[in-house]
């Protein structure tokens, strides 16, 4: 992945080659097994040309590069809608898990809306998504409806309108159930994208959270200069050491 990405990003131009196999070895402290299959991935995917008796080289026709994106947040859904196609998992009432109830001040016992989907674009899974929604929102959410539409277009059909959108961003190791959903390998990295979604009156509507592989996936974010010192431009947390002293 970080030699596609150096590919990508044009560290190693077309036509050019790239370093050996000892090389490779060291810089990322491998063996010759795993760089021999990193490379044979890359050239099976069209990053890369073997040339018999000179070496690899990185191929003249790259794949097409990725286009940059300029999205309000509800136009980012209907992209995605647009471009993807959506498998229903799972939709059933049952308990959220308590981190998940308190953040959408749902009582313990309390049963919320649980939707679980798979969206593939030209085939290729791309992104699990796993949604709670309150009950007294969620009547509406059904398996037939969300083959049909988007979550967040059934519940703007209800009178939802969004007002704000709290987002988290991690990396987690695949799970059994995430790597084989998204056709990756068990424990390779994925990126966690948690989302609290807010009405205009500030009551809590949805928790969505998404898996995507970095191999087919990445997110762009369009921040304006005047909120690239508050908290809408993302801040940092460590979640190590002592809390700081107040």
């Amino acid at each position: 992945m970080i030699l596609r990405d150096q590919i990508v990003r044009g560290l190693h131009p077309p036509g050019a080659p790239i370093p050996n196999e000892d090389a490779l070895c060291a810089e990322f402290g491998v063996s010759r097994i795993t760089v021999r299959r990193a490379v044979a991935d890359l050239e099976t995917s069209g990053f890369l040309i073997k040339r018999h008796g000179r070496g690899t080289f990185v191929s003249d026709k790259l794949p097409p590069g990725r286009p940059s994106a300029t999205l309000g947040f509800l136009d980012s859904l209907k992209k995605t809608d647009i471009e993807t196609q959506v498998e229903v998992l799972n939709v059933e009432a049952a308990e959220p898990p308590a981190d998940i109830a308190r953040q959408l001040d749902i009582l313990a016992g309390v049963a919320a809306i649980h939707a679980v989907r798979l969206r593939r674009r030209d085939g290729a899974p791309v992104m699990v998504t796993e949604a709670w929604v309150p009950e007294a929102i969620g009547q509406g959410v059904t398996r037939r409806e969300l083959q049909k539409r988007a979550l967040y277009q059934v519940l703007i059909s209800q009178g939802i309108r969004f007002g704000r959108v709290v987002q988290e961003i991690t990396a987690v190791a695949a799970s059994p159930t995430y790597a084989k959903l998204l056709n990756t390998e068990l424990a390779s990295p994925l990126l966690k994208i948690t989302r609290l979604l807010y009405d205009v009156k500030r009551r809590p509507v949805q928790h969505l959270t998404v898996h995507i592989s970095p191999e087919r996936s990445r997110l762009l974010m369009d921040v304006s200069i005047d909120s690239m010192n508050t908290l809408a431009a993302g801040s940092i947390f460590h979640d190590v050491g002592p809390e700081p002293t107040k």
